[in-house]
């Protein structure tokens, strides 16, 4: 059972979690589900603090746009910061968390060690989403493809009983594009998890459509982790990131070869071995 504590940003509580113990890593997402992602084994090598953002906690009030811009959140980050007194940190972004870690590293370098992106495709333009959906039309299997077909019929049907968790029913029933094992059901990772579709709505499909992680890298001067799947579908295709080479010193890159969208549940003996030698360099 996870302990949980606050944080107050201008109403919002944003609640969070401490796991591990060693050099802290904060990931940026749902204090809820992310827990559920990360090994027991990397718990004993850094400690993890998990921390929600605004698109995972009620509202506090009638929410304008200005409560949920790219900029609230960073600065939310650094209000966590503060009061955890976290200093020479490590952040962590996982899909389209990556944009949050990116930018907060981007406005607050000093007081970031090294940054990692996990599963994130460098843009959530509508142009990429297509891209993306083409590349899982042209290369997944029959089996893969049917899978999907059978799980996307529901989404419908789901949204319908419960619009409040859509961004969840939408994740679920993307199993045979997220998950190196098409069959895998994920329901269970989404228990309890609370989504605010307005906050989700507006910063996945505005704020990450308007931005481009490879040009915000050629801007943070630290050592930074790119972790991909290969079979990751829903930022598809790894050839997105070709042009992060060998060029970008302070740039690790690892395409993780069995996993979809979440390596560090997938294949967690490869991705902690990786992330634990990667963080000790």
């Amino acid at each position: 059972m996870n302990n949980y504590q606050s944080i107050f940003s201008e109403g919002f509580d944003l609640k969070y979690c401490v796991k591990g113990q060693g050099k802290p890593i904060l990931v940026v997402g749902s204090s809820v589900y992310y827990p559920r992602l990360f090994s027991e084994n990397l718990y004993k090598h850094f400690q993890f603090i998990f921390l929600d953002h605004r698109g995972f906690v009620e509202p506090p009030r009638a929410l304008k746009q200005e409560d949920y811009t790219l900029d609230k959140i960073v600065d939310d980050i650094e209000t966590a910061r503060q009061l955890l007194k976290l200093e020479d940190f490590i952040i962590l972004g996982h899909s389209g968390h990556a944009f949050m870690a990116l930018a907060y590293a981007e406005k607050y370098p000093q007081n970031v060690q090294k940054v990692i992106l996990l599963n994130s495709a460098p843009t959530n333009s509508q142009e990429r989403q297509q891209q993306s959906f083409s590349f899982f039309n042209e290369t997944a299997s029959a089996e893969r493809t049917k899978q999907f077909e059978h799980d996307i019929a529901f989404l419908e049907n789901d949204i319908n009983n419960d619009p409040d968790r859509r961004f969840v029913h939408m994740c679920i029933r993307m199993g045979a594009h997220s998950f190196y094992d098409y069959t895998f059901d994920a329901a269970y990772m989404w228990d309890g998890v609370y989504t605010n579709m307005e906050v989700i709505d507006y910063l996945w499909g505005v704020a990450f459509a308007e931005r481009n992680l490879i040009q915000s890298m050629a801007r943070v001067d630290k050592p930074i982790f790119v972790g991909l799947g290969r079979y990751d579908y829903l930022v598809a295709p790894v050839s997105l990131w070709e042009s992060i080479d060998h060029s970008y010193k302070n740039v690790k890159k690892i395409i993780f070869e069995k996993s979809g969208h979440n390596p560090m549940f997938e294949e967690p003996n490869t991705f902690d071995s990786e992330l634990i030698n990667w963080v000790n360099e």
